[in-house]
């Protein structure tokens, strides 16, 4: 399935070999192989993944166990060179495929989703323990995939689905409490052998780094290939994301973020400037709030992953983060940020009890759609 700018391989829990059916070697060695990984040639030629990390994903699904929900996500983010998949964190991205896929394949009791009109479908994700809410569109009894709901990032308008992610924040990160896990709106984050940078450490949605992308000689309108091509960039952000791992309380020792690619996240970001957008597309300095590009499994992203999204979102609303700052300061509910395949919105509720900053909500809209279903083949002798 495709969901928002990421696709991956969806199953339900009960369809797996038995084996694979419980965490461990098994299922890995399972997931690892219908992807086609691991791949020193990075290009995943012999399984299901499409050689980024925005396409080497799998998803595993089951009705809920837990109160109040209706099915239990989990997210597995499959490295492309190495033999690991990563259960660190959520796809936000992904996220708005869950919905969908549940109501498509008996894990949504039909008794709760409409004919016509708008199925809410509630998700337990199993990775971070958070719920997030899809409101998915329903036509004749089936989901609605098309639409005219346009996704930069996605080459075809879908419908729209609009997903909550309720409470983002890690109740458990941290000496500063959920939010910001060093107790910081802002840090002086020390990079042996790179430098010292201002910089936001965020846990919502996904922890995220955020330093100003000037302080790293960028503009915050680059392309992927302007960094992507440029190994010495890559090692120098993969050793910044080590050190802020290790800030964040993530690690204990910046060696252990080799085993921990998929969190946390890192992005640089900039006051609004006018660029071209990888699709040609010109987007305007006035018409967005401020730039940001994101690292995923060490490379830059194409467009933006949901859950960074969200600590985007939940950044820019808290006056004093780096994010906010290059939005332009102030307090606000939303925001509109320009990313390389063009721009995306993102709303967050922010508020601050007893000193400590707290995100209720966060909120943005994707499109899903079902590309292929039956069967994977994996050789026998994997497990």
């Amino acid at each position: 399935m495709r969901g928002g700018t990421s696709k991956g391989v969806f199953f339900r829990l009960q369809d797996l070999p038995r084996a694979a059916r419980q965490p461990g070697a098994a299922r890995d060695a399972l997931l690892l192989r219908v992807i086609g990984s691991p791949d020193p040639y990075g290009k995943q030629i012999d399984g299901m993944g499409g050689a980024t990390s925005s396409t080497s994903k799998v998803v595993i699904l089951s009705p809920s166990t837990r109160a109040g929900h209706d099915v239990d996500y989990l997210f597995g983010q499959v490295a492309i060179d190495s033999a690991f998949v990563d259960w660190s964190g959520n796809c936000g991205n992904l996220s708005a495929a869950v919905g969908p896929f549940a109501i498509s394949n008996g894990l949504v009791d039909t008794a709760l989703v409409p004919r016509d009109g708008i199925a809410r479908v509630r998700i337990w994700q199993a990775n971070i323990g958070k719920t997030i809410i899809a409101h998915v569109p329903m036509r004749n009894g089936a989901v609605q995939e098309t639409g005219d709901f346009e996704l930069d990032g996605v080459t075809f308008a879908a419908a729209e689905i609009q997903i909550e992610f309720l409470d983002p924040a890690d109740e458990g990160a941290g000496e500063g409490g959920a939010l910001f896990p060093t107790g910081n709106l802002l840090d002086d984050l020390e990079v042996p052998g790179v430098g010292t940078f201002k910089a936001t450490l965020i846990d919502a949605g996904i922890p995220t780094i955020f330093i100003q992308a000037q302080a790293l000689g960028y503009t915050g309108t680059e392309l992927q290939d302007a960094i992507n091509s440029d190994a010495a960039a890559l090692a120098r952000f993969e050793r910044i994301r080590s050190y802020g791992a290790l800030r964040m309380g993530l690690i204990s020792h910046p060696d252990e973020a080799v085993a921990r690619q998929h969190t946390p996240k890192l992005a640089i970001v900039a006051a609004p400037a006018s660029y071209v957008a990888s699709s040609g597309k010109p987007v305007a300095a006035e018409d967005i709030d401020l730039l940001v590009r994101a690292m995923s499994m060490g490379k830059l992203h194409h467009a933006m992953m949901g859950t960074a999204a969200v600590a985007v979102g939940a950044a820019a609303a808290i006056p004093g983060t780096v994010v906010n700052q290059a939005a332009g300061g102030g307090q606000r509910q939303a925001v509109r940020f320009g990313h390389p395949s063009g721009t995306l919105r993102v709303g967050a509720e922010a508020l601050q009890r007893d000193g400590q900053w707290t995100v209720g909500k966060a909120v943005m809209s994707r499109s899903a759609r079902v590309l292929m279903e039956g069967w994977v083949r994996v050789p026998q002798d994997i497990f």
